[in-house]
């Protein structure tokens, strides 16, 4: 316990799956946290946050949420959004949309957060990447593969840009978890199919070397690992969660 004691942590996403066992992480683990998500009524059962509504595709709602919490030591970018299908399925607003959630909201966090983490000389930036990137191809993952390929692009440029001046980033990449939004992709997919919701996710399941699908809490523990002192010789690297998905 207090393993993250007197830092303070932003976290988005946080109303549920990743993101939301993030926060709980962080709290039992004595960070002050910000919690914010798009929907807010989703974050009013995380006891012990401040917790905000924050829009990541707004630059201004960005910069101002970040200036009411003052200086970070932790940024946590847990938002995203899976699109299904292969290029043919990809229009360009689809292409748009995912590259502005996915990728470009986290350039707007970390703009905003880097400031205060460079006039304290300190700061560890971990942002949710997946398997289905520059890691691994997965059918039907087009642009969702490329968005998370950039995320961790991205995530390497900040720690070498900063790497002397005491900022960490790092990207975790989960395989397939247990979250709200897979239980409504799983029914979206299940209707276009015309399967069951049982098959569907079955699907998914068998997908998985380890033959289950992974926790919110699992991903949680690395990010706390990682937002830690505890990983002070770690740097641009990626981390893989995700049951030997890549294997």
């Amino acid at each position: 316990m207090d393993r993250l004691k007197g830092k303070t942590a932003l976290v988005t996403a946080a109303g549920q799956g990743i993101g939301r066992a993030i926060a709980e992480a962080f709290l039992r683990e004595g960070a002050s946290v910000w919690a914010t998500d798009l929907d807010p009524l989703k974050l009013e059962t995380l006891e012990g946050a401040r917790t905000r509504k924050l829009d990541v595709l707004s630059t201004s709602d960005v910069e101002a949420l970040v200036a009411e919490a003052g200086p970070l030591d932790i940024l946590v970018n847990a938002a995203g959004f899976v699109h299904h299908g292969s290029a043919l399925d990809c229009s360009e607003r689809d292409w748009d949309f995912s590259f502005d959630l996915n990728v470009k909201s986290m350039h707007r966090t970390i703009r905003a957060a880097l400031p205060g983490m460079l006039e304290r000389g300190r700061g560890s930036i971990v942002n949710i990447a997946s398997g289905a990137s520059s890691v691994r191809g997965i059918p039907n993952r087009y642009v969702y593969g490329a968005t998370k390929a950039a995320v961790i692009g991205l995530t390497k440029a900040v720690a070498a840009d900063f790497i002397r001046k005491g900022i960490r980033a790092n990207a975790i990449c989960p395989g397939t978890v247990e979250s709200p939004s897979l239980d409504e992709r799983i029914a979206a997919l299940a209707e276009a199919s015309g399967q069951s919701l049982e098959t569907v996710r079955q699907g998914f399941v068998d997908r998985q070397p380890m033959g289950r699908l992974g926790t919110p809490a699992e991903v949680a523990s690395l990010a706390v690992y990682l937002a830690s002192d505890e990983a002070s010789y770690t740097t641009g690297q990626i981390h893989l969660v995700d049951g030997g998905f890549a294997l």
